[in-house]
């Protein structure tokens, strides 16, 4: 067995879930979650079958999206993983819960738009994800201004109440 380090290619602003499922109905079951969250939703999914023909099956509303979606699940090629490329403003966090929800979802490495690596093991068998590393190491603490201006800026986008 060896370590391997594989980067998620994607535009600088683009968002993705990456996350670990178990069965084939997973494609169709994570479209349904994301159309079913976010009217008007652009997104492309690819997974990686892990049995039988062993495809990359994918789906989405948004060709580029699908396109990166693709590119990236056979650049992983980890039996049983899924990618979701979110379109242009977008977010992980308004569709991350139905993502989790759905039956076949067992673990979501990362939802993010940093550059992330993926920690992979390949063996003789296969490959699977171990983790990943999302963005840049901490370059220091939260000092008040740093709290002040995290508290607004959340409250300025609507995800916390004034």
């Amino acid at each position: 067995m060896h370590l391997l380090t594989v980067p998620i290619e994607k535009p600088e602003e683009i968002n993705f879930i990456l996350g670990q499922s178990h069965f084939i109905k997973t494609v169709e079951d994570l479209h349904e979650a994301l159309v079913g969250s976010v009217p008007g939703i652009q997104f492309g999914l690819a997974f990686c079958e892990a049995s039988g023909d062993c495809l990359v099956r994918w789906s989405g509303t948004h060709e580029e999206m699908i396109t990166l979606a693709k590119k990236n699940a056979q650049a992983l090629g980890a039996g049983h993983s899924f990618i979701i490329f979110l379109g242009a403003g977008f977010y992980p966090i308004n569709v991350l819960n139905a993502v989790k929800a759905v039956p076949e979802v067992c673990r979501i490495f990362c939802a993010t738009a940093n550059p992330v690596q993926v920690i992979l093991a390949e063996s003789e068998q296969g490959r699977g994800i171990l983790g990943v590393i999302d963005g840049a190491a901490p370059k220091g603490v939260e000092d008040e201004a740093g709290t002040a201006w995290r508290k607004g800026f959340l409250r300025m986008i609507g995800y916390k109440a004034k």
